[in-house]
């Protein structure tokens, strides 16, 4: 199933943030450790002005392309940036064009990463152009609540 394309606006979002690449997380997954903490921490809790409910992982700063390393930011969107918590980060994500795949329903680590495969197995003329390597997000909404059963949206930029 091919994604569906939309033009998004940006916003910000704050959270926690650790650079990787796909080949570190074969080895040493931070991305789990950065989940691991969300959930221990309490970190949603501690971002003020909160947009909404959702969790947003924000795939950013990419070196090259999806072999290089890039910055990965977990937390929330918010509707301003007055205080940021102390080990937090603020994160802009553009407005663009982006290809966006949402998962089958199931457990949250299976789905997502199938999703990801999915996109990795995509050609650039399905997918509505080349991926732009700027800004990617996941979205975690109401659909992804429980993560035994859970429905994720990846959203892909596109240039």
């Amino acid at each position: 199933m091919n994604p569906r394309l939309e033009q998004q606006d940006g916003f910000t979002m704050v959270g926690i943030s650790v650079r990787t690449s796909n080949a570190k997380e074969q080895q040493d997954s931070q991305i789990g450790k950065q989940w691991a903490r969300l959930m221990k921490e309490n970190v949603l809790a501690a971002i003020p002005n909160r947009a909404d409910q959702n969790t947003v992982a924000v795939y950013t700063d990419y070196a090259r392309d999806a072999n290089g390393d890039y910055t990965y930011v977990l937390g929330a969107r918010v509707t301003k940036v007055d205080q940021i918590p102390a080990g937090m980060v603020a994160q802009k994500v553009p407005a663009s064009k982006y290809a966006v795949f949402t998962s089958d329903r199931g457990p949250v680590q299976k789905v997502v990463v199938a999703t990801w495969t999915r996109i990795w197995n995509t050609p650039k003329d399905a997918l509505g152009g080349n991926r732009a390597f700027k800004t990617d997000y996941e979205l975690y909404d109401q659909r992804a609540q429980n993560p035994a059963d859970a429905v994720v949206d990846i959203y892909i930029g596109i240039r």
